[in-house]
């Protein structure tokens, strides 16, 4: 199946996805934002297909707010849409989607010794949940 993603939808994936990142990142503040942020970001540049070329570059001029609650107004609804976008063109797409980020926010998390701290898995819980919403 063939996949045309507009600018706005491309704009829309990586908002998505380089923002579950960032809300990653927010969450793991109280270990290394850095370290959360750099294991999610090298996981998205990884991904394939259609989607690995949208995610390899990061959204440009995305003002995300000034805080952590203004950051997940944007990137939660960016999520569910994302996903319903890549459902009605190419459903294998939007589970490599699924795949992409999930891995992301799974490699944030593993940045923290042990277990990931209670904000980050609650953090992750609402990522996922924004992607199983579509």
């Amino acid at each position: 199946m063939s996949i045309t993603l507009t600018d706005q939808d491309k704009l829309t994936l990586r908002t998505a996805a380089w923002g579950a990142v960032s809300l990653m990142s927010a969450a793991g503040a109280a270990g290394s934002a850095h370290k959360v942020a750099t294991h999610g970001s090298i996981a998205l540049t990884s991904a394939t297909g259609p989607v690995g070329h949208v995610l390899t570059k990061a959204p440009r001029d995305v003002k995300w707010g000034k805080s952590v609650a203004d950051l997940a107004d944007q990137v939660l609804p960016a999520l569910t849409a994302a996903m319903s976008l890549l459902k009605q063109q190419d459903p294998a797409e939007a589970g490599n989607f699924r795949s992409t980020v999930t891995v992301a926010i799974e490699a944030a998390a593993q940045t923290h010794q042990g277990q990931p701290s209670p904000t980050m898995t609650e953090m992750a819980r609402k990522i996922t949940e924004a992607l199983d919403a579509a």
